[in-house]
């Protein structure tokens, strides 16, 4: 099974794509989207929506995974990250993929085993599970974190 982990953002959203044989994980691909901080929002999310689309296309994952919204100090960046969010999982939605949606906390538990788990235990660990694995920056590393706790998820379930 291919699992496609997201995670968005309005100026660099990761993603990351796992295969799951059992409790087997490999790692297939990854990378990050930018969007120019001077365009117009919509551009922004066009851009973002027809870039996932595209990786959705190459890898044809029969599922993805997408962390839950938390809310931030600044609400100006909960609606920006809300806005990201939501050109993402319509490309999921225009690709009739499935979306599970899982809190922070429960994928550092997945990936590390502590939900309190910081960036660079999580980054250590996925040197780990996908030795092979070359990460194209934090925001996909955080996206292969997404699609393992989601096959460790689903691997319980």
């Amino acid at each position: 099974m291919l699992i496609l982990g997201l995670d968005p953002s309005l100026t660099c959203t990761g993603w990351g794509v796992v295969r799951s044989e059992g409790p087997r994980l490999s790692h297939v691909a990854n990378g990050q989207i930018k969007t120019d901080g001077k365009a117009p929002l919509p551009d922004r999310l066009h851009h973002l929506h027809d870039a996932i689309f595209a990786v959705i296309q190459a890898y044809q994952p029969d599922r993805a995974a997408v962390e839950e919204v938390f809310v931030n100090k600044n609400p100006q960046s909960t609606l920006k990250l809300a806005h990201a969010r939501g050109a993402v999982l319509a490309a999921c939605g225009r690709a009739s993929v499935p979306v599970a949606e899982h809190a922070t906390r429960l994928v550092k538990k997945a990936v590390v085993g502590t939900g309190a788990a910081e960036k660079q235990q999580v980054q250590a660990m996925l040197k780990v599970l996908l030795p092979m694995a070359k990460v194209d920056g934090a925001d996909a590393a955080d996206a292969l974190a997404v699609a393992i706790a989601d096959a460790h998820l689903g691997f319980l379930r």
